[in-house]
């Protein structure tokens, strides 16, 4: 009896072992799908951060603005092939000159969405939306690579409206990098004297007034909209009673300021766990933290910040979140992410007043509904 108790015991030990084995394999398995195990690894963002090229970014950059063969070959070498550009866009009428618009729009739109586009040409991407400001509008698409129907269509709008930028890339969500670099290098070779570019999603309400207003005093934006202005002349104060800032004094940034701006994460982490398309490994991006970053739906860049972020994108490896990226580029071209909280990553609840300030917004992938409220917000006075 004594030998089969010891039996029954030691079998009851193994069953045990296996048990707390069997648990600590799943508690594994449950910990790397969540990231657990990950976020442990990852190194400190604050202490150790570096991303390829890791040598000196801003001189091999400087070598590319001037022409010349840097020394290193580019992370990134924008292989792509652009194959339809609407380089009459910033040409003067006789094609002798490349104008100055104050602002061009690249609207990054999937190659099926033409409703939307439509519905930006219609609202906040017309170019003649006011008379004495120059706008440009153009539509970043990728091609579909078996729909020659869809590709057929694409080709007839792009004869009706001479406004599309075509890649030689598939257009899908993560080849939203190569679209943004596409219109960077476009941006840059095409249309390099414009004052600022606005790069936007097709699924984004816009007011065209309230950008323009914007990049007058971005800091203070809208504030300085709603202030009176004092004037030590007593004449002039008189004039000036009651009257606000923007009807008295057309302020503009200077010619050569770096602006980038939108609506900015300054410190957040990367996604560790498995589930979800924004799970990033440890292979890909090792570090606890991202650099700060513009939510790419909507973001502002000024002709100087365009064409430091363009070349230094080529010595910034491509990484498939368009955002990250060009956080990262931004980085490396010592260029600070500006906030301003009209840049909204989410909708807010609408009304008429409510809108009259918002720069951009996400959350109008229906068309009709973005044309409707934007038409109402330019009878408002605040599109």
């Amino acid at each position: 009896m004594k030998t089969l108790s010891l039996l029954s015991s030691d079998k009851m030990r193994k069953q045990k072992c296996k048990y707390y084995v069997l648990l600590v394999i799943v508690l594994l398995i449950i910990s790397d799908y969540c990231g657990v195990m990950k976020f442990f690894k990852q190194s400190s963002y604050d202490d150790d951060f570096s991303y390829p090229y890791d040598g000196d970014v801003q001189k091999m950059a400087s070598y590319m603005k001037a022409g010349k063969q840097p020394p290193v070959p580019p992370e990134y070498s924008h292989s792509y092939y652009i194959k339809k550009s609407p380089n009459h866009k910033c040409l003067s009428e006789d094609g002798g000159h490349y104008e100055q618009p104050r602002l061009v729009y690249l609207v990054k739109s999937a190659i099926g969405n033409r409703a939307r586009r439509d519905a930006v040409r219609k609202s906040w991407g017309y170019e003649k939306r006011f008379s004495d400001v120059p706008i440009r509008t153009v539509f970043l698409l990728g091609q579909t690579l078996h729909d020659v129907k869809l590709q057929a269509q694409v080709e007839a709008e792009d004869r009706m409206h001479k406004d599309i930028v075509q890649g030689d890339f598939e257009d899908t969500y993560f080849n939203n990098t190569v679209k943004t670099a596409m219109g960077l290098r476009w941006a840059v070779e095409s249309c390099a004297k414009s004052r600022f570019y606005m790069f936007v999603d097709d699924d984004y309400y816009v007011s065209t007034r309230n950008v323009l207003a914007f990049l007058r005093n971005p800091v203070n934006y809208p504030g300085y909209l709603q202030e009176d202005v004092i004037s030590f002349d007593e004449n002039e104060y008189k004039k000036q009673i009651g009257r606000k800032l923007n009807q008295l004094v057309d302020f503009d940034l200077p010619s050569d300021v770096k602006l980038f701006t939108g609506f900015v994460f300054p410190r957040s982490r990367p996604q560790r766990h498995k589930w979800g398309k924004w799970f990033v490994d440890l292979a890909e991006y090792k570090f606890d933290f991202w650099p700060p970053y513009v939510t790419a739906g909507a973001y502002i860049l000024s002709r100087d910040a365009l064409v430091d972020m363009y070349y230094t994108s080529y010595f910034t490896r491509m990484f498939r979140f368009d955002d990250i990226w060009l956080g990262l580029i931004a980085k490396k071209a010592d260029i600070d992410p500006f906030h301003n909280s009209q840049f909204f990553f989410h909708p807010p609840q609408y009304t008429v007043k409510g809108y009259k300030y918002i720069v951009a917004s996400h959350g109008f992938s229906d068309a009709e509904k973005m044309l409707k409220i934007w038409t109402q917000q330019k009878e408002a006075g605040h599109a």
